[in-house]
């Protein structure tokens, strides 16, 4: 009998603020009895809840039941910047610009922007979880104006657009002078990722999808055409088996050694005042992503969206066992302070109401994993930090693939070459950590 036991389960650090600000959920449905379904999605993030989804349009009337260990929008899905990006944006890189078939995947995050936006339609999601208001590459240094510069030039040779802001233009838009210039490009679609997560869990589950929470997966096991899916209370068994756990694929025993598990940090401010907005100016709601990709992200949200409120995101830790530590976050705690206070002086000292560590997966050659495991089980993991779009395009080629349906989604992903083994241990952790401390060093100003 083929069996997958799950060696680690999720763990948070800090809480997940943008769904705290939205206000308490719907009491939690617990898998605490044994069922049957079509299908079975194991994770409710960005990829599972898509291809819950996905799966109702291809199929109608199948059973599908999504799992997940915790509450909705706690996980990744609840501790992620919210940019929904349409153009390249490698990690890796100095400025973005990918190294592979940028113009194929600009087309394919466009679908996943489509897909989600016809979401918020049909769900009746609120529009303001879901604002078309582009993003700004902000620089500081003349290292990232020119960083700036080649990114655009780079967007030029696929026939995409952009605009350079000057400082005048920086200060206008985010109320700090800490910005020389910036680079505005208008497709990026500004999430407050769990109040998008949340009405699309909402949605499913007015159409009949079985949705359980505060249930870890502990395991599934084949038994004769079937995957028993086991919980801590209960178990789903369905012929097709829908992993959408991103880094927690390694949980499993999947691609064992070839998955980077790196922790993003954040912090939010508590909600500003009339005092505080007076002192701060600027537009009220804006994202700023660093031009060098190792330096800070900001974003500025209104009441619409959970309060009138600063993000700041910066620092990164790499630990193979995948829980951040206690001092990881108060190390970021501490720089994401500094962070603040240099772009907001007039705000200086304002203490944050809430710090959080978030979960991404990457692979060295920047591939997902988004195929058939086995008979049967399907992955649409690994997500290289690009979880809004590539989570929900993973999720869409998982859901395709399951069902026997073909699109230009699930031929790229399912053509991928498997990721590449990591170095061993430690040198893994010692040599990637220091890594990032050099670049995030590098790009201290941004």
């Amino acid at each position: 009998m083929t069996r997958y036991t799950a060696k680690t389960l999720p763990v948070q650090r800090g809480p997940a603020a943008w769904n705290t600000i939205l206000g308490p959920q719907a009491q939690p449905t617990e898998l605490d009895e044994d069922q049957t379904a079509d299908f079975v999605v194991v994770g409710a993030g960005f990829a599972g809840l898509t291809a819950a989804r996905r799966i109702r349009q291809l199929q109608p009337e199948a059973k599908v039941v999504v799992i997940e260990a915790g509450r909705i929008a706690e996980g990744a899905a609840g501790r992620n910047s919210g940019f929904m990006i349409d153009l390249p944006h490698d990690l890796a890189s100095d400025d973005y610009a990918g190294s592979g078939d940028d113009r194929k995947m600009i087309d394919l995050n466009r679908q996943a922007i489509r897909f989600a936006r016809m979401a918020v339609k049909e769900y009746q999601i609120d529009p303001n979880y879901f604002d078309p208001a582009g993003k700004v590459n902000g620089a500081v240094s003349d290292t990232a104006e020119a960083h700036n510069k080649s990114y655009a030039q780079h967007l030029t040779s696929l026939g995409e657009e952009s605009q350079t802001l000057d400082a005048r233009q920086m200060y206008e838009l985010t109320g700090s002078h800490h910005y020389t210039s910036g680079l505005y490009t208008s497709g990026t679609v500004m999430l407050q990722p769990a109040g998008y997560i949340r009405g699309l869990a909402d949605g499913l589950v007015g159409q009949g999808v079985r949705l359980f929470e505060n249930s870890p997966v502990t395991g599934f096991a084949r038994e004769g055409k079937d995957w028993r899916v086991q919980a801590e209370k209960g178990s789903v068994t369905a012929p097709m088996v829908i992993l959408t756990v991103n880094g927690h694929l390694e949980s499993f025993g999947i691609e064992r050694d070839r998955l980077m598990h790196l922790f993003l940090f954040a912090s939010m401010t508590p909600e500003l005042g009339s005092d505080a907005l007076e002192k701060l100016g600027g537009q009220p709601r804006w994202g700023v992503t660093p031009s060098d990709p190792m330096g800070t992200t900001m974003r500025r949200i209104d009441t619409g969206q959970g309060g009138n409120r600063i993000i700041t995101r910066t620092c990164a830790a790499l630990r193979p066992g995948m829980t951040a530590t206690a001092r990881d976050l108060t190390r970021a705690s501490k720089v994401m302070q500094r962070k603040f206070d240099a772009r907001f002086p007039q705000l200086a000292g304002m203490k944050m109401q809430y710090q959080w560590a978030g979960h991404l997966c990457l692979s060295l050659n920047g591939v997902s994993v988004t195929r058939e495991i086995d008979t049967g089980v399907y992955s649409g993991c690994v997500q290289n930090g690009l979880g809004t779009a590539r989570g929900t395009l993973t999720g869409i080629a998982a859901a395709e693939l399951a069902c026997g349906h073909s699109s230009a989604i699930s031929q790229h992903f399912s053509a991928e070459a498997q990721p590449k083994r990591l170095p061993p241990q430690p040198f893994r952790e010692i040599g990637g950590n220091a890594v990032l401390r050099w670049k995030e060093w590098r790009a201290r100003v941004e």
